[in-house]
């Protein structure tokens, strides 16, 4: 299971930044279009970043695998090469958001590793809160079901989204059946130490260092302004919240391969 790899401020307020410039930048790049012509400049920088993207992605699948390709077998249960492959294109979007390679030699094995171990974890998590007797009821699959088609304006938008992702509606509902049992297990069963006032503290101060060192380090003459410890504190605390999560599915995880059969195919 993938370990959480960035700390609240840089991770979730840079973010949350970046998008909402990203935004801005999409609105008035609009607004520029419909007023003026793109130069000749401009067209050759769009066709040069679709260039780089094509390629990037060709690169990409490259390290996808033949979809009907067991990859796994985790306790007599098939991995489909098709899991795999959606759950490389996961493992290859994190990378790009760290700004690494993910198609690089290095990068590569690390994402294959990643992506097959995440997968065999999860599948063992799975088969856990199964033999748990944790089951999702056609009312609350129906629910998840819904709150998915709300995501998009229009039912052909849905219908489009499914296809591009290669599910039928009915794979979709199975898919959502086994995330509201896993959510079910990890929830009630996965038992995670309360977030203390002192750790808030330290998280918050090792941020606060660690900013003033790259800003020295960089020769800066001003630094950023620190946000208050009280306007953070519940998203530094969710975020450990989520880290201690994470730690204890990854310490089950490893509990359960202890008694498990793990075969893989790659």
């Amino acid at each position: 299971m993938k370990k959480l790899m960035y700390t609240l401020l840089i991770g979730v307020i840079a973010a949350a930044l970046t998008a909402c410039g990203s935004n801005d930048d999409a609105k008035q790049s609009k607004s520029d279009d419909q007023k003026t012509a793109q130069t000749e400049k401009q067209k050759e920088a769009q066709e040069k970043q679709e260039k780089q993207a094509k390629e990037m992605q060709k690169k990409l699948d490259k390290q996808k695998v033949d979809e009907k390709k067991t990859v796994a077998v985790v306790n007599g249960k098939k991995v489909s090469g098709e899991e795999y492959n959606a759950a490389l294109s996961s493992s290859q979007a994190q990378y790009q958001q760290m700004g690494q390679d993910p198609t690089s030699k290095e990068a590569a094995k690390q994402v294959k590793q990643q992506t097959i171990d995440n997968l065999v974890g999860q599948t063992l998590l799975l088969q856990e809160a199964e033999n748990k007797g944790y089951k999702a009821t056609d009312e609350e699959v129906n629910k998840k079901l819904k709150e998915t088609k709300k995501q998009f304006k229009t039912d052909k938008q849905f219908k489009a989204a499914l296809k591009d992702a290669g599910l039928t509606q009915s794979q979709l509902k199975s898919e959502l059946a086994d995330s509201i049992k896993y959510q079910q297990y990890v929830d009630k069963d996965i038992q995670t130490p309360e977030v203390t006032d002192k750790e808030i503290q330290d998280y918050y101060d090792q941020f606060a260092k660690q900013s003033q060192s790259q800003s020295q380090a960089s020769g800066g003459k001003e630094q950023s302004q620190m946000p208050k410890l009280e306007d953070v504190k519940p998203q530094i605390k969710q975020q450990l919240e989520q880290q201690k999560k994470q730690e204890a599915l990854e310490k089950k995880v490893e509990e359960l391969k202890k008694n498990a059969k793990v075969e893989v195919k790659l």
